[in-house]
């Protein structure tokens, strides 16, 4: 570790090639004299803002030889004649330099063995706006943005709490991202809390590229296979804080306007923030279209297809589901290659300009859809069920958690296509299989509050439960 000494020289030259300032057009070096001292001050051009840069600028000038006399150390400077609020100093030549390239202005002073650190910083944003993904009727329309210190300042807005714990981490070699932890002091499980930040203090890894998704691999044990979200997701700082209320850990990543939620189990893709803003009778029946919609878009596809198979053995009041015209295309064929076209159209939409992409969804699926059943591809069933199934995934926010059951769903009808119904046995078996050795950070089992069994933990994950209030 090299550390700063009174010698100027060596000091301005140790930041100088660390920073590389030679190379970067966009750090800015200052040579400036307080009061008879040679000084140096170095930042990131657009980290900071140019007014108050200059108002620094033209403080320091300011000061006298006998004031820089009085201040005989960097930290009494500090202390008497910087006013700005965050204002430290710094030994490690190569943290100074970090603080540097994450936006704060750095200042190194003749005779001094410290430099001065001012954190300044501004970075650019965007507006705070609802997300996409995560919008409500009712409500805050209010969201994360990828700068990290608005984010808790959202958070911090909603808790007006003195247990609201906010702990800051820097993860990565190169990237150093910052990373924050928020909770409650008094509610967190500090079992929980203690595995996190044990694991973000051991992650040895070289960067963050992807952000929230980057460290959620690096938090989770590798399940290469399990495609099952160990993680849930929000861009909403109302959701955020109702969370924390709950006892839960929010992690923010700088960067990044995706807040990750811990623990999280399969019943708690049950809710949903909507939830929260009707009323608890309202609240709970949508938890019960969304709890059934889950199993309906795992099982419906694959039981109909058994029954298009049996049909000999199909009740009569069933018989509406079989296929009236026979099809040359078999119809595990059929719905494979469906599956395939959906996605298909959802990577196409995504990649359309945002004033096309509406009308490219519908025209498109409605352009093929009528095309592949008039030209005797597809039978009208096929069409019908892939499309109930495909609109079904967005009952629920989790694009995870949607993949998860799609792929399991094609696992299930592959089975049933081999092995009849037993294929639809088998499937259900290992998909349960799957999810009940799915692994958390939380040491919870996936199917918590289920096993272990937890009454009233289960009872708040169905239903939607009015709000507390204690009257003076």
């Amino acid at each position: 570790m090299q550390t700063f000494t009174e010698n100027y020289g060596e000091n301005l030259h140790a930041v100088n090639t660390l920073l590389r300032t030679g190379e970067n057009f966009d750090i800015i070096v200052k040579r400036i004299l307080l009061g008879g001292k040679k000084a140096t001050l170095f930042c990131i051009d657009g980290f900071v803002k140019d007014v108050m840069l200059e108002k620094m600028l033209e403080y320091f000038t300011k000061l006298t030889e006998k004031q820089m006399n009085e201040a005989t150390d960097a930290q009494s400077l500090v202390d008497k004649y910087i006013t700005y609020i965050e204002a430290d100093t710094a030994e490690d030549v190569d943290a100074f330099v970090t603080l540097i390239l994450t936006g704060a202005v750095g200042i190194i002073i003749e005779g001094y063995s410290k430099a001065i650190i001012v954190d300044s910083r501004t970075y650019p944003a965007r507006d705070v706006q609802e997300p996409e993904s995560d919008k409500v009727l009712r409500g805050s329309h209010e969201g994360f943005v990828e700068t990290i210190i608005f984010n808790t300042a959202l958070i911090r807005r909603k808790i007006r709490n003195p247990n609201l714990t906010m702990r800051s981490f820097q993860v990565g070699n190169s990237s150093k991202t910052d990373i924050v932890i928020s909770y409650l002091e008094d509610k967190v499980d500090k079992k929980l809390l203690k595995k996190v930040v044990e694991r973000l203090n051991s992650i040895d890894v070289e960067s963050l590229s992807m952000s929230h998704e980057s460290l959620k691999e690096c938090l989770v044990p590798s399940q290469p296979f399990n495609l099952f979200p160990k993680f849930r997701y929000t861009e909403r700082p109302d959701a955020a804080a109702a969370c924390i209320f709950d006892g839960n850990i929010i992690l923010l990543t700088d960067g990044s306007p995706t807040a990750i939620i811990l623990p999280t189990g399969i019943f708690d893709f049950v809710q949903d923030i909507n939830d929260f803003y009707f009323s608890p009778f309202v609240g709970s029946f949508l938890r019960l279209v969304r709890s059934t919609v889950f199993v309906l878009t795992l099982f419906l596809v694959p039981t109909w297809y058994l029954y298009t198979v049996y049909h000999e053995s199909l009740p009569g009041h069933f018989k509406f589901m079989l296929i009236e015209e026979p099809n040359s295309v078999p119809i595990i064929v059929q719905l494979l290659i469906v599956e395939f076209v959906i996605d298909t159209l959802r990577l196409a939409s995504l990649n359309t300009p945002n004033a096309l992409s509406n009308s490219f969804s519908v025209v498109g699926a409605l352009v093929l859809g009528e095309f592949a059943v008039r030209s005797g591809w597809f039978v009208s069933e096929v069409v019908l069920f892939m499309a109930f199934v495909a609109i079904a995934n967005f009952t629920q926010p989790s694009y995870e958690l949607g993949y998860a059951i799609k792929i399991s769903r094609t696992f299930i009808l592959i089975l049933c296509a081999f092995f009849k119904i037993w294929g639809l046995i088998i499937g259900a078996l290992i998909v349960f299989a799957v999810i009940a050795t799915t692994k958390t950070i939380s040491g919870y089992t996936y199917l918590y509050p289920l096993i272990p069994f937890n009454k009233e933990a289960l009872k708040s994950l169905i239903y939607r439960r009015p709000l507390k209030c204690n009257y003076k």
